[in-house]
Formats: C-alpha cells, structure tokens, sequence
C-alpha cells in the first residue's frame, strides 16, 4: 500500500491518504499532550506503544461483533484503516466517577456508578469539547436519532467487552471515551482504544495506569501503558 499526503494531523496522531480511496493510514506519534494542548512533550515508543494497543482491543472487539474500522498493522507506528464518514461526537462511558465527573457535579473520586453513565460531547477543541445532548445532534445534523441510538447500543458493548478483559488482568476500566463514523450505511468504530483516551486504575492499589500519569505528573507514563499492555497479552517488542 502507497502512502500518500498527509490528510490530517491531530495532537498525537496523523492520517494519510493511500494509493487506496477507501483505505487510509492513521500513524501513532510520540507527542503527547493534554489540557487543549497546553502540557506538551515527546515520549518515546509511545507512538509504537499506543499503535500496538489500539490494534490488540481492535481485534478484540471485532471478535466481539463490534465493528471497526481498523484493518491491520502496517508498520510499528502505523495501522491501515477504513476511510469513515466520521460523527462530531464523542461517547463516553464512566464506570468509576473520576476526572471532569467529579469537578462538573462536585462527586468525590471513585465511586461506583451502577449503572454506568453514558455521556455525549462536540468534538470541538476550541470550545473544550461541550457536553451535548442527543436532541442537539440530531438537530444540528451531526448524526439520526438511529445513528446515536446505534452508537449507544455499541458502546455499551464494548463496556461489557472491556470492563471483563481489563477485569481479569487485574485492572479497571474507569471510563473511556469513543468515536464512530458511517461507511457503507452502517455505523463502525473509528479513532483509537488506547490508554490515551480512557482511564485505568490497578484493581487492588488504584495506581493510575493511564493519560492521568501525564496530565498530574507522576511519571512512568509509557512504562506504565506497557504494563498495561503486559497484562491484558500484547508483546511490544
């Protein structure tokens, strides 16, 4: 497959057009940064890290029926994806209050949430991402009320997939949040599963294992994903 331009570039990942219109490559840097981008570094392996953690739940979910748009490694920083028609939402699951739960409604951390919340927000960096309703998406035109009850029902799926996988590797799935385009007229998961875009905490120390190491600075951040990894059985090297 030819890699072609560079069609986009987000805060740690870039997309590139193929000699393929239906196929792209989405490529795993190693910058990382959090706050709207207002804390930035460069860690290194994270771009091969998050690439080959993303591919593992890919598969997994795949196998669970869930639809995805993920194709297969092309490289250590590289997977080939499916071209989407991608939706301006953002789902998120919480099973565990942390993060803008508790500062939003004033909760203390890590309380058990059954059931688990489900929550939209507008992809959209300069408002900081808003927390929206489905009654403004279908009436702003971002998705039908079947493509949002679609993106629900899958959603909710990848919980149960998820919370039992991170579960028996001794972990919990805290909260996590997804995106989903349209190919073919079917609803298909797009973007990346990643320790970047969830939150994970030991099941018996509740050591943070995820993007919060980076955003409170406590170090160990792609050390810490590659034990993540180790857990759940993907080899890095």
């Amino acid at each position: 497959m030819e890699k072609r331009e560079e069609l986009y570039a987000g805060k740690a990942k870039s997309v590139y057009k193929t000699d393929n219109p239906d196929r792209f490559i989405l490529e795993f840097r190693d910058d990382t940064s959090a706050f709207d981008g207002e804390k930035k570094e460069q860690l290194s392996r994270k771009g091969m890290v998050n690439n080959k953690f993303n591919a593992f739940v890919m598969e997994k979910l795949e196998a669970a029926g869930v639809p995805t748009h993920f194709e297969g490694l092309l490289s250590s920083t590289e997977s080939i994806v499916k071209k989407l028609d991608m939706i301006p939402v953002e789902c998120v699951v919480r099973n565990i209050s942390a993060g803008s739960l508790c500062r939003r409604i004033g909760v203390e951390e890590g309380l058990e949430l059954t059931p688990s919340t489900y929550e939209l927000f507008l992809k959209n960096d300069a408002l900081h991402d808003p927390m929206v309703n489905e009654s403004l998406a279908v009436s702003f035109g971002w998705a039908s009320a079947a493509e949002l009850e679609r993106m629900k029902q899958l959603t909710y799926q990848v919980n149960d997939v998820l919370k039992a996988l991170f579960d028996d590797a001794g972990m919990l799935l805290v909260d996590y949040k997804l995106e989903f385009g349209r190919s073919g007229g079917e609803i298909v998961l797009g973007d990346e599963f990643s320790p970047d875009g969830c939150r994970i905490w030991d099941k018996e120390t509740r050591k943070k294992m995820d993007k919060d190491r980076f955003r409170q600075g406590l170090g160990d951040v792609i050390e810490t994903y590659e034990e993540v990894g180790r857990r759940l059985g993907i080899q890095f090297d």
